[in-house]
């Protein structure tokens, strides 16, 4: 019996290719392959290709920090300053991971609006 393909979003949760949604995207924490190893899909398209990236790199951030603040002013009883410092120190170790993310979706999102 034959394997149900996956999905965009699980490609997406997976860093998988945009394109054959089987591929890996990255071969180590900062560094992507230049092709897929599947289906050979050229990732980065042209210079400054990933320049859209840092939008989305920015909306996730807001996106997990925003509600991180709320919960640490409001469950957790800390000032704003210190809600602020608290997001400050951990923002750098979310670094990779909006990273790797930020590049996959702007990736998912330019197929799905330009395919090749």
């Amino acid at each position: 019996m034959r394997e149900k393909p996956p999905s965009r979003l699980q490609a997406i949760v997976f860093l998988r290719c945009p394109r054959c949604l089987d591929g890996a995207v990255f071969k180590s924490l900062w560094k992507m392959h230049s092709l897929c190893p599947s289906c050979g899909l050229e990732y980065e398209r042209e210079p400054g290709y990933f320049t859209g990236a840092m939008y989305v790199s920015y909306g996730l951030g807001l996106a997990l920090c925003a509600p991180l603040g709320v919960v640490l002013m409001v469950l957790g009883g800390l000032s704003a300053n210190q809600t602020i410092v608290t997001i400050a120190v951990m923002v750098p170790f979310l670094a990779p991971l909006l990273f790797r993310y930020s590049r996959v979706i702007w990736m998912h999102l330019d197929q799905l609006l330009d395919p090749r």
